[in-house]
């Protein structure tokens, strides 16, 4: 039976990364982690775009103008949503969750889910090189995998 994995090889492939600004102390981690993780993978460093927008609910428009530009063999989504006092979390997160998901599933582009969803700034900070890893590493490593794995599924 044959098993296919996308190879964490990046040589040769282009990426997008759509970063919130909003919260920059945190998403410029991020970038900072996935831009190391694709430079580790072997990325170069001029097939990466980083595309600026000014909050997690806008990086689902910006990924999906990515996405369907047929420049990119994967989109990384980054932002970081820390919850407040009012419902403003909730529609964030969830508008940026299901924006990232639709993108992915109506272009056939691997769009990468690196927005950070959070109680509060130590948690956000946790997950940029903290504790609990970094989540910027993770997304673009994922990126990687999922554009092979894609070009494998395609091969007649």
């Amino acid at each position: 039976m044959p098993e296919l994995v996308g190879s964490t090889d990046g040589a040769g492939l282009r990426m997008c990364v759509v970063v919130a600004t909003w919260n920059s102390f945190i998403t410029n981690k991020l970038l900072e982690g996935a831009v190391s993780a694709f430079r580790e993978c072997g990325v170069a460093e001029d097939d990466v775009t980083v595309a600026r927008v000014p909050g997690a609910f806008e990086v689902p428009t910006a990924a999906r103008w990515a996405a369907e530009s047929g420049r990119f063999d994967a989109v990384v989504c980054l932002g970081a949503v820390i919850r407040g006092e009012t419902a403003h979390f909730e529609y964030v997160s969830g508008g940026a969750t299901y924006g990232i998901l639709n993108t992915s599933q109506a272009t056939g582009v691997p769009v990468i889910f690196g927005v950070l969803t959070v109680d509060s700034v130590e948690q956000a900070l946790a997950r940029t090189g903290g504790k609990d890893g970094h989540k910027g590493d993770e997304a673009a490593r994922a990126a990687i995998e999922m554009a092979n794995l894609r070009k494998l599924l395609s091969r007649g």
